[in-house]
């Protein structure tokens, strides 16, 4: 039955952009009202920064054997971002949606074009900042990247933001509770799709047919 399939969301923004807080408190408020919800979390080359932990943060593993996963076809989507290899394991996101869990991917905009390949009734939200000193001001106090590294981040921060028009929403995050209200409405949105409804609508069109056949 198709209502049973849990719903994926990837949800793309510039680094800044407060996708990973709008994706934890959209989960929160799920399950509060009792849906599954699951965070995916990626398989990074690179080293964990201070504080994070493997497993919860990322799964970190080294490249040769990141790239005997790529070698496996175990993702569903990966990218080389700054010299370091990121990649959604297929595994996880497909047992997750089996199970009628709802899961949310935070990947950047050309892993959102690989697994939308994978998966095509994905749901595509993209995540804007309201300004570009709002974003260097996020990049800046959360205090992970030197002045170089902020720099790069904002300038492909614009080219990601050029390929918007892929996606299937778009939310500016200027107020933290109007974005989360916003993400929120889509997922909710999502579950009213037609063939996710099919199963519910098809007995009422039937009931009508079979009522009109007797008049």
């Amino acid at each position: 039955m198709e209502s049973a399939r849990g719903e994926l969301f990837i949800v793309s923004s510039p680094s800044g952009g407060g996708k990973t807080t709008l994706i934890r408190r959209v989960m929160a408020d799920l399950e509060r009202r009792g849906r599954q919800a699951h965070f995916s979390v990626s398989h990074t080359t690179r080293r964990p920064r201070p504080g994070e932990r493997d497993g919860v943060d990322y799964h970190f593993v080294d490249r040769p054997a990141f790239e005997a996963m790529v070698a496996r076809h175990e993702f569903l989507e990966y990218a080389d971002v700054h010299d370091n290899l990121y990649g959604t394991s297929r595994g996880e996101v497909e047992g997750r949606l089996q199970a009628g869990c709802d899961v949310f991917l935070d990947i950047d905009v050309q892993g959102a074009r690989q697994v939308r390949a994978s998966i095509p009734d994905a749901v595509k939200v993209f995540i804007f900042p309201p300004s570009l000193a709002e974003q260097r001001r996020r990049l800046t106090e959360r205090r992970q990247d030197d002045k170089p590294t902020i720099e790069l981040r904002i300038r492909n921060a614009l080219k990601e933001m050029r390929e918007y028009a892929e996606f299937d929403c778009v939310i500016i995050n200027d107020s933290l509770e109007e974005a989360t209200r916003a993400l929120l409405a889509i997922v909710t949105a999502a579950r009213l799709r037609p063939f996710r409804m099919r199963n519910l609508v098809e007995p009422i069109i039937a009931d009508f047919e079979r009522a009109l056949r007797e008049v």
